[in-house]
This record gives structure tokens, sequence and C-alpha cells, in this order.
């Protein structure tokens, strides 16, 4: 639980300072300022809403600041182990710079195909000179891992259904077919649909993990995924179930949360968000290892941008993530266009946070092959 403690702790440090206070950060020169870099950088992330926050807060920014150097974008981070692995097995690294979940960068960390980092060596300090370390805290969960966001995947359900039969309130309304008839869209991998599936086939929250390791356990997961597949719509892309809810595609589904205030707030669209037994998760970049020195540079510099107090504070404003960085809590403010206060939009909330399912990237980190594998094979079936 340390984890969870410190991501409220962020959130409560947003709540305590009401207005919030104003953007103290001190624009500093990276350390490999005037050294030979690249001009070209290709950055791979997941595309649509949050693509975009990062787009807004720090690279045109960056790009405005640096105007030889051009930045291209790719939206392959889900595929991001995978595609590691096969560059890597080429001898062509072709991305520079990769934003992934945690348990990925564990994962590619320990394979070494992530370059390990010194984080007080290559990120800003807090502006009030405390060392990126300590102001990111628990959230270097690896030494290849360097974090951005807190967000968390839940579900969203469409609030015009006539055939509901009352209001989904808890996270097992996905199995509810009886009340909430209806197509519903998870993600195509395992994460998150088999700890929803045993927590709403009884297994207590503290024991999820120990269960789903045995065989058994993750039979009576997919067991419990069985009584929906036919019902289920499945997801790759992060941007898939906002746009099958505003199509009616489905009633309700899952994705990540910040992609559900999106489509609530910026698009006025009839839906609502579930906050039950959403499952907090950590987001950020990794460097593939075996850039040239150039490249590194540019990566070196543009991180040291991208990822400090005011640049993380920055991205709120655009999508409905919690900084990683606890000196950024207190400048989260507005929307950039809507104006409305974000912090109470975010997984970290005191109201939305009431109960949440702590993911544990390093159980996966273990197991993420083992089990793609096994859902692979049952979703043929």
């Amino acid at each position: 639980m340390k984890l969870k403690t410190s991501l409220l702790s962020t959130a409560a440090l947003c709540i305590a300072t009401g207005a919030f206070a104003e953007a103290h950060s001190e624009m500093t020169e990276s350390p490999v300022a005037g050294e030979p870099m690249a001009n070209e950088m290709t950055v791979v992330s997941w595309g649509g809403a949050y693509q975009a926050s990062q787009d807004n807060a720090y690279v045109k920014p960056y790009v405005e600041m640096n105007s030889d150097v051009s930045v291209t974008w790719d939206e392959s981070s889900a595929e991001a182990v995978a595609k590691l692995r096969a560059m890597n097995e080429a001898g062509n690294i072709t991305w520079d710079l990769v934003d992934v979940v945690a348990s990925d960068a564990i994962r590619l960390c320990d394979e070494g195909l992530a370059m390990e980092v010194d984080h007080d060596e290559i990120l800003a300090p807090a502006p009030d000179g405390t060392d990126a370390s300590d102001d990111f805290g628990d959230l270097i969960v690896s030494d290849c891992f360097i974090p951005q966001i807190v967000y968390s995947t839940t579900v969203g359900y469409r609030t015009d259904v006539e055939d509901f039969n009352g209001t989904p309130e808890d996270i097992c309304a996905i199995w509810d077919t009886e009340n909430f008839p209806g197509q519903r869209s998870l993600e195509k991998r395992p994460i998150g649909n088999l700890e929803w599936a045993l927590l709403c086939d009884g297994v207590a929250k503290e024991d999820i993990y120990d269960v789903l390791e045995t065989e058994e356990g993750q039979d009576q997961a997919f067991a419990k995924l069985d009584e929906i597949k036919d019902n289920v719509v499945w997801w790759s892309a992060g941007a898939d179930t906002p746009q099958l809810l505003a199509d009616g595609e489905v009633v309700m589904g899952s994705t990540y949360n910040g992609r559900l205030f999106s489509l609530i707030a910026e698009q006025d669209q009839p839906v609502a968000m579930l906050w039950d037994a959403q499952v907090f998760d950590l987001d950020g970049w990794i460097i593939p290892a075996g850039l040239d020195d150039e490249a590194l540079n540019r990566v070196k510099d543009f991180l040291w941008f991208a990822t400090d107090t005011q640049r993380l504070a920055d991205q709120s404003k655009y999508i409905s993530y919690g900084p990683a960085r606890e000196s950024s809590a207190p400048m989260v403010s507005t929307h950039a266009e809507l104006g409305i206060e974000m912090a109470p939009h975010m997984p970290t909330d005191p109201a939305n946070a009431e109960n949440t399912f702590l993911y544990n990237y390093e159980w996966w980190a273990d197991y993420r092959d083992d089990l793609d594998a096994k859902f692979q094979a049952w979703l043929a079936q």
C-alpha cells in the first residue's frame, strides 16, 4: 500500500492548497546543453487525448524553443515491449523515447532493452531545490522508469439507455447483463479484466494476486469472463471505448479515466464514469538502450524540460491525470479551454478513490508474458 499512500498524499496536497499555488518553476538548462544533439526525435505514445495533452504541455513548447528540432509521433505504446524486442533482435532501434506503463518499464529494464538512468542527473530538481528522486518518490518503480502521470482504468456507461434497470454503481455491473443489457467493451489484454473477474466472483481484494498466481485462480477468472464473452467488444486503443460509447455501439466499457473525462466534459456525451474498483497505474518514459550519443543528448535535453514541475502540472490542463511530481500537485488548476477545476476529475481525488484497486505492476512484470498468451488462447476459443 506504499504506492497508494503516496498517490493519495499527492491528491490531498492538491485539495489542501485550494486556489492552487502559482508556478514557481525556474527554467534551467539541461546537463547536456551545448553538446552535439540530433535534430530529429521519434517519440512513442498512446495517441488520442493523452498524446494530445503531451503535445500541448511540453512537445510543442519544446519545439518552439528549439526550432531546428522535429518530433515524430509513433502511437505504438501498447505494443512497445514486442516491438522493442524485435528492434533489438534486428539491431535497429528506431525509437528515441517511449511512453509505457510501469510494468512494461520493469520488463524492458530487466531485459536490458531500456536504459538505466540516474534520475537526479537527467531530471530537473523541484523549484525549491528538492532532488527529482525525492520529488517523484515511490513512483520511481524501476531504474529505467521516469514517471509522468497517475491514471486509472475505469468504466464509463451511457446514461440514456432506456433498458437499464437502475444505475450502474459498482464494477460488477459489467457482468450484470440482466439489469444492464447491451454490449460492453473491455481491453484486449488480461490486465484489469482478470482482477475484476475475480473480484466479481467473490475473491477479496487483498487476495486477488495470490489467487491469480495459481492455475485454479486463473481458471476461475477466465470462467467468470466466459459469462460475458459474447457481450464484449474488445478494444486495443484507448480511444476505442469512448468512440464506441459515443456511437452507442456499447452501453458501458472500460478505458482510461482521462479518455472518459474528454468524452464527458469536452464532448458533452451522455456518459457517466464509474469510479468503483478503478485500477490505479503509473505511466512514464523509458529510453531505449543503445541510442547513439547525439540522439541520447537530444532525449536528455527534452526530458529535462518535459518532466519538470511546471510541464507536468501543465499537462493536467488538458487531461485529468495526476502529475507524478509532488511539487506539481499544488499547480494543478483548471482545464485549458473549459475553465473547470481539474483536481476533482482525477483518480486520486479522495471522493473518487474511496474504493480503488491498486494494480500490482511488479506482479504483472513477472506474469505478463504467460497470461498474455493464455488470454489470447482464451479469446480464440
